[in-house]
């Protein structure tokens, strides 16, 4: 291997393996928070805050931040790469609140409002940007990052343009099969923002990394994501379709009676 020099451009590389995991949990989770969305409203359209949380934690939880996690591991550097764990978490809590918050504006309010749509859109492509950007200054490496503006204001972009489309389609489709291929659209859609904002960044060789403690890192670290996040997806199913939360989604008819 080549010796690295102090100002030298890295050039990264991805792991296919961990690129196409990342695009299978993000269309796992739009598939159930898409799911978990048709029962936000119970049938007396009163908003069911326990489907508002299963569909946050699928949508922001796995759709996007697990997504984002194994996207960022799939990223290798002729360095070594660790992740500083309070950064992280961070990251993990602030996808699934804005995106419970950007669903109940939506549609958790007896029914979907257009104007609830927009002003969600902006706060969970606003949301979905800070949160990936936090998880990657979240990076521990002997490697300091410069963005190019102009493709940062592009995945902002893409960011609020593909929330716009997850929460019309989350409030708007019914039919199993519809679902399943919006959620594909919304999985491409969260991937394609993820890679624009990883295109942002040069990455710059430096001489020491900083130290962290706190630091996480590992070879399985995308399977151990995916397999956690795989499981919670199945928990939230069992719990959406089961007795907990068996009122059933409001029909068009009964939608219409109560806007």
């Amino acid at each position: 291997m080549t010796p690295l020099v102090v100002g030298q451009l890295l050039s990264p590389e991805y792991s296919l393996g961990l690129v196409a995991l990342s695009f299978l949990i993000s269309f796992a989770g739009s598939l159930v928070a898409l799911i978990c969305a048709g029962r936000m409203v119970g049938a007396d359209g009163r908003p069911n805050l326990a489907a508002v949380a299963c569909a946050a934690v699928a949508l922001g939880g796995i759709g996007i931040w697990s997504m984002h996690f194994i996207g960022m591991l799939a990223y290798r550097l002729p360095v070594a790469i660790s992740y500083n764990m309070p950064l992280t978490i961070v990251s993990l809590v602030a996808a699934i609140l804005i995106s419970g918050i950007a669903l109940y504006l939506a549609g958790g309010r007896r029914k979907f409002s257009k104007p609830g749509w927009l002003a969600g859109s902006l706060l969970a492509g606003l949301g979905v940007c800070v949160m990936h950007y936090m998880g990657m200054f979240a990076m521990n490496m002997r490697a300091s990052m410069e963005f190019d503006t102009g493709t940062v204001a592009l995945s902002v972009a893409i960011a609020i343009t593909a929330a716009a489309a997850a929460l019309w389609l989350a409030f708007n489709l019914r039919k199993l099969t519809h679902q399943i291929a919006a959620a594909a659209v919304m999985g491409l859609a969260v991937c394609t923002m993820h890679y624009v904002g990883m295109s942002a960044a040069s990455m710059i060789c430096t001489a020491v990394a900083p130290t962290d403690a706190l630091a996480i890192g590992g070879n399985y670290m995308g399977l151990s994501v995916f397999g956690t996040a795989g499981a919670v997806l199945i928990f939230i199913f069992w719990v959406v379709t089961g007795s907990s939360l068996d009122a059933p989604a409001p029909t068009a008819s009964h939608r219409a009676r109560t806007s």
